[in-house]
């Protein structure tokens, strides 16, 4: 029986070229791509804080058994302005009570929450004169302590670049109102 000449398909397979007769690779399925979470929803909070000034030292708070240092914040309750808010969590969560002077900078950013819900939060500053209270009265449900600081060694302590920026800009501000910031 004679060998039949090699047909145009074969010779395209031999040469690596796909033909028709070969069907396509199949489509990745989830038993052969990584399960990545969707982000089902999104929602959009708004916060507000302060930096406390007395004389030379500035207000934190730490969080996570002291391991994070930050400014104090919360959530703006119904019918509340971000100024009240941000005296009212000040003095919640450290037990000082301050005066707004001047308005910071906000910061915004995105974290995900219980893997699939994304938070989007904006945070309004505000540069507080302290007028009372004692920083050991801080909210140990809320917060893991509060402390007075220099303000160097209080920027170099902040966990977050945004929160530094905003310390930053209210040393500025403060210096420019010194009169009014004893």
């Amino acid at each position: 029986m004679a060998k039949r000449p090699p047909t145009e398909s074969a010779r395209k397979r031999a040469r690596g070229v796909a033909t028709a007769a070969r069907p396509p690779a199949p489509p990745a399925t989830p038993a052969t791509t990584p399960a990545t979470p969707a982000i089902v929803e999104a929602e959009h909070h708004r916060s507000a804080g302060g930096l406390v000034v007395r004389g030379a030292t500035i207000l934190l708070i730490s969080t996570q058994q002291g391991r994070r240092w930050q400014l104090p914040k919360g959530h703006m309750e119904d019918g509340e302005t971000a100024e009240q808010t941000a005296v009212r969590e000040v003095r919640e969560e450290t037990g000082v009570t301050g005066r707004v002077v001047a308005e910071l900078p906000e910061i915004e950013y995105s974290y995900v929450e219980k893997g699939n819900l994304r938070i989007h939060k904006r945070v309004d500053y505000f540069l507080l004169e302290y007028e009372s209270g004692d920083a050991a009265d801080f909210d140990a449900r809320e917060v893991s302590g509060a402390g007075w600081f220099g303000w160097d060694e209080g920027l170099a302590k902040l966990s977050f670049d945004n929160e530094r920026r905003v310390a930053e800009q209210a040393r500025e501000l403060a210096g420019s109102l010194a009169p009014a910031v004893p």
